[in-house]
């Protein structure tokens, strides 16, 4: 699944490509929202909240979608084929006079007033690449469960809206912390939630996430993909496992003696 630095990005570009222009086309389709006209409004943003991205429009709407596993937005010069998947595949397509941004897999897609957004986003703790990030309530929302463990906590969407299992391996890599460990017994949980922050925000402005500073395949991560391979530090076969948050099995990552 796309983390929170995949979709601030992909807002970022569709952002560009839509914003201040009216839509010339624009098709939804899905049973719900089949009849809905989007024809002659105008984009005036698209922003991401975590996971999710928000399509504003001039008269008060707000088109909502997420990727989940297999969704994506493609952007293509007006006129130019489109290539992201077959045409069955193919869940919104917006364009103006210039650009056409294509959704193909969506899973979710919600067309709301922008006042009601928080009927979609609402559960969302504080947004790792947000303009309000705020690491006290982040913090905060983790220590209100204890005994759960960090491995968990990091990948719920109520604590901190925009991590993944690639970031939530390497940050506890890189605190020394086994993702089993409970909440209470992680010895600085503030500097890992910061760190979190730092790290996400530093990889935000490209495709590619890396922890160990080096954009080459294979050398990105420290634990994250490198199951039965050796730690980078100590030598010993870094092992893996699937658990997660509300039954949502992610693929876990750590090393046995960076993180006993």
């Amino acid at each position: 699944m796309p983390e929170g630095d995949t979709v601030w990005l992909a807002c970022r570009r569709l952002h560009a490509a839509l914003a201040g222009r009216p839509l010339v086309r624009a098709e939804l389709r899905v049973p719900t929202l089949a009849t809905a006209d989007l024809v002659g409004r105008t984009v005036r943003e698209v922003v991401s909240r975590g996971k999710h991205q928000l399509f504003r429009f001039d008269d008060g709407r707000t088109l909502h979608s997420h990727f989940r596993m297999d969704g994506t937005w493609r952007i293509f010069p007006s006129g130019r084929p489109v290539r992201g998947g077959p045409a069955h595949e193919i869940r919104a397509l917006l364009a103006n006079a210039d650009q056409v941004a294509v959704g193909y897999r969506l899973p979710v897609l919600d067309l709301l007033p922008t006042a009601d957004e928080d009927l979609v986003i609402g559960h969302l703790g504080p947004d790792l690449l947000g303009p309000d990030w705020d690491l006290d309530e982040a913090v905060r929302r983790f220590g209100a469960d204890p005994d759960r463990a960090i491995g968990e906590a990091l990948l719920d969407q109520r604590n901190l809206a925009g991590l993944g299992t690639f970031y939530r391996a390497e940050i506890c890599f890189l605190q020394g912390i086994h993702p089993r460990r409970p909440v209470a017994e992680v010895p600085n949980l503030r500097r890992l939630v910061d760190r979190a922050h730092r790290l996400i925000m530093a990889n935000r402005e490209r495709p590619e996430q890396t922890s160990t500073g080096d954009l080459r395949a294979g050398a990105r991560s420290y634990v994250y993909g490198r199951a039965g391979e050796s730690c980078r530090r100590c030598r010993t076969m870094i092992m893996s496992e699937e658990f997660g948050p509300d039954g949502q099995e992610r693929r876990s990552y750590w090393c046995p003696t960076c993180q006993p």
